[in-house]
This record gives C-alpha cells, sequence and structure tokens, in this order.
C-alpha cells in the first residue's frame, strides 16, 4: 500500500472506520454527558470528557499550524493542561464532540489533498505533515482504548457490537 493511502487508512480508522479497535464516533456515540464525565472512584483516570478535549487540542494545534495559521492555536503550559473540560452540560458535550470530529475531518481533508512533497513538508513545533498524522493516529488509538475502558467499568459499553 502506498504511503500516502496507509495514512489515510489508518486516520479514517480514528473516526469512523472500524478496524482493529472502535473507532471514535462508535466509541463516543450514544455517552451522556454524565456518562462521559464519571471517573473511576480510586486511581488517577481522566474521564471520558476529559480525553475527549485533550485529543481535540493536539488535533486543533496541529490543524492551524499545518495551514500556516497563527490565531487560535492552542497552547497550554504542559500536557495535562491539554485535559481541561468546560462545564459538564450536554450541550458543551455535544460541541465538544462535534469540535473533535469537524478537526479531524478537516485534517482528513488537508491529508487527502496533500501530495507527496506536502507530506514531507516540515510544519513548525510537529514535525512533517505525514509523521504528525501518524503520530497522532496512534495516539488516538491510545486513548480510545481508554474511552472503551471507561464505559465498560461504567457498565455502558454494549455486550456485543457490530463490525464492520
Amino acid at each position: 500500500m502506498e504511503s500516502k493511502a496507509l495514512l489515510v487508512h489508518l486516520w479514517d480508522s480514528c473516526l469512523d472506520r472500524e478496524g482493529w479497535f472502535p473507532p471514535l464516533e462508535d466509541a463516543l456515540r450514544d455517552l451522556t454527558a454524565e456518562q462521559a464525565a464519571w471517573k473511576p472512584a480510586e486511581g488517577a483516570s481522566n474521564s471520558i470528557r476529559e480525553l475527549v478535549r485533550h485529543l481535540t487540542f493536539y488535533k486543533k494545534r496541529l490543524l492551524l499550524r499545518a495551514k500556516g495559521e497563527t490565531e487560535g492555536v492552542p497552547e497550554a503550559e504542559n500536557n495535562d493542561a491539554t485535559f481541561k473540560e468546560r462545564d459538564g452540560s450536554r450541550e458543551s458535550w455535544e460541541a465538544d464532540k462535534r469540535e473533535l470530529f469537524d478537526v479531524h475531518r478537516q485534517l482528513s481533508a488537508l491529508l487527502a489533498e496533500a501530495d507527496s512533497h506536502e507530506l514531507d513538508r516540515p510544519i513548525p513545533q510537529e514535525g512533517t505533515l505525514a509523521e504528525s498524522i501518524r503520530s497522532l493516529a496512534m495516539h488516538d488509538a491510545y486513548h480510545i482504548g481508554q474511552i472503551v475502558l471507561l464505559s465498560k467499568l461504567q457498565g455502558v459499553w454494549p455486550e456485543a457490537r457490530r463490525f464492520g
């Protein structure tokens, strides 16, 4: 498989194409704001909402840097600061999901339009577009696993899922 096609496949599997792990759209689809805000009583853990904000932070930062934009690029003093959620309302939870999906799709469009020179173009503070997309896809897969585990711990993950 050509490297761009492989990147597109990898990136799409994180949002809406079933692969070895459920895509974000499936993992988040039926979660309520309360379920998304839940954390286990013991141990250090982020909520699903915090994970969504964290994923959005890094995707949005890459998108804006890749476009050469300087306005609105998310900044944080450290990685922990990227997990901050907004308020706990249903409306903001739905907005958080929409923003995550929208930014992911904007990066999908950027990737789809990129030729080999664009894929190898250095992005300030990120590496190349290809390296950054690959890294974020692996980052998504890691955090999707956490989202699934948090859903299972709450008893809201379906016992059986249809694949493909």
